[in-house]
Parts: C-alpha cells; structure tokens; sequence
C-alpha cells in the first residue's frame, strides 16, 4: 500500500532585502533545535496562511494599494482572496518572527508601534493582533513593498509540507530586525555570496529553498536591479523538489535536474567528493550531518 500524501499547507516566505554600502544583503533567522521543520537551519522569515487572511473584505480597506494593483503585483494566476492571503500573511509573520512591520503608520502608530514589539517579546502576539493594531492604529499593509519570486511546495517525502509563496520584501527605514527567541534563536542580515560560503563550513547552516533563493539573488548588485525585476516577474511554474532518502540523511532532486523524473540510484560513499563551491549550478542538494551541500548531478 503507498504511502499517504500530506496536503502541503499554504505559507509566506519573505525574503527581506537590503542594501549595505555597495552590497545587497538579506535576514536569515536561525530556527530552533526543537523545531520540526529544518531545525537549527538559517531560512527566511515566514509562516502559515491562517482562514483570517482569506477574508478580502476585512483586509483591503487596509492595503496600500487599490484592489486592482494588489492582483497586478501579487496575483498572476491566483486567485483575490488566495492574492490577499498570501499578503496578509507575509506582513503578520515577518513582524512575529523577525520584528519589523511593513505597515504604513497613522497618527498613532508609532506608539501602538511599540507597544506591540514590547508585547511580542515579553509575552507574545495574541491571535488576531495584526488586525487589530491596523484598525486602531489607522495603519496600512504596505504590500507595496512585497514582489513576487517563487512559488515552491514542499518535497512528497517530507513530514511537513508547505504551498510557499515566495516574496521578496523591501527593508523599512527606522526599524530593526529582532529574532523572538523563541522559534527562532538567532538573525543575521548577510550577502547572498557569504551565506552560500557559510553553509559550506556549517557555520551559516541553510534549508534547501534559502540556499536556492540565495544562489539566484547574487546576480543582483542593487536595490535598483532587484527593483526592476519585482516589476516583471512572474510566480512561474510551481517548483516541487523530489527527495530521496539515504542510509545517513538525504538528497533533493530539483525539478530542473536532468534525473528529475527517472529512477535514480546514488553513491553515498561518492557524495562528498561532488559538492559544488559555492556559486556553481545545481540541481541536487545533499543533506549530510544536517548541513544541506550543493553537488553534482
């Protein structure tokens, strides 16, 4: 008898972006040992759509956006009410994991501002917090600072899975990144370039989407080129890697990969002599002792 599919559940992934001097940078947030999904790896702030965010007419009189400019930005093939959820999503749990709000402040935002940052590290965010905080507060969704990247699903083989929408997100002036130390105990803006050099030493550990999505990043050199290419992209085909499970830890197959769809069998002995330096093409990933390597096809 095969085994029983999970249906992967809708998620926001940010990828929050800024420029340092002459160099782009993104926020890893470590998770934690006890986590169930990649533990102790770097990923990017993000969590799950709740049936709230669903709710088009609760959230749109508090986007920064008119409806039809949301779907242009944000939808591209799905759905309003999924192209709203997605949003809402992203804004919630970038403020819950890493502490910064991509809300346009009213009168008294600044204040409630605080308030809420004070609460989420002392005691936690209630259910049902960020609507509040934008109706008192007379705040707006910034979803003009989301971009569509990637849509990815998570391998068939994995326990948890997850439908993530991929969006890059634009760093707010005046604020700061703070893990909740919590589920995430540590957070480090850092170059897509040093992330991928870090993972190989095991000292910046990275999930297999993170490292993906940092690969591609370091062709952009700016803000302004990263800019440019939010204008125009699309959420492409959904990318659903294939895992294959070894005797010790495990390699992923990415949808591009010549094998993708073939049986494949794999020296584990032989694993260790083809990991890629960082910045080469890939198409498999390796999970070795908990560090996830880039190696030859």
């Amino acid at each position: 008898m095969s085994k029983e599919v999970r249906k992967p559940r809708p998620a926001s992934t940010v990828i929050l972006i800024r420029q340092k001097g002459a160099e782009l940078q993104v926020y890893l947030l470590k998770r934690s040992q006890e986590s169930s999904f990649f533990p102790a790896t770097y990923v990017f702030p993000g969590g799950g759509v709740e049936p709230e965010d669903r709710d088009i007419s609760r959230w749109l009189a508090h986007v920064d956006m008119e409806k039809e400019e949301i779907f242009r930005r944000l939808g591209g093939g799905m759905s309003g009410e999924d192209t709203v959820a997605y949003g809402v999503s992203a804004v919630r749990e970038t403020f819950e994991e890493a502490g910064v709000l991509l809300c346009r402040l009213g009168d008294h935002g600044g204040e409630l501002f605080k308030k809420i940052s004070d609460r989420r590290m002392e005691q936690g965010l209630p259910k049902g917090w960020l609507e509040d905080f934008v109706v008192s507060g007379d705040c707006q969704l910034e979803f003009s600072r989301l971009g569509r990247w990637a849509h990815w699903i998570t391998p068939e083989a994995m326990h948890r899975r997850y439908e993530a929408r991929f969006l890059v997100a634009f760093m707010p002036q005046g604020q700061e990144c703070m893990p909740d130390r919590t589920e995430t105990t540590d957070g480090i803006w850092t170059s897509p370039e040093t992330a991928l050099s870090e993972n190989l030493k095991g000292e910046i550990p990275l999930s297999p989407p993170t490292l993906v999505t940092l690969h591609q990043l370091k062709g952009y050199r700016d803000l302004d080129a990263l800019r440019r290419e939010i204008e125009t992209r699309s959420w492409g085909d959904a990318l659903l890697p294939r895992m294959i499970k070894l005797k010790h830890g495990a390699v992923i197959l990415e949808p591009w990969d010549p094998l993708y769809s073939e049986d494949v069998e794999l020296d584990e002995g032989s694993l260790k002599e083809a990991v890629l330096p960082p910045g080469e093409f890939f198409s498999r990933v390796w999970d070795h002792k908990g560090i996830w390597r880039p190696v030859r096809s």
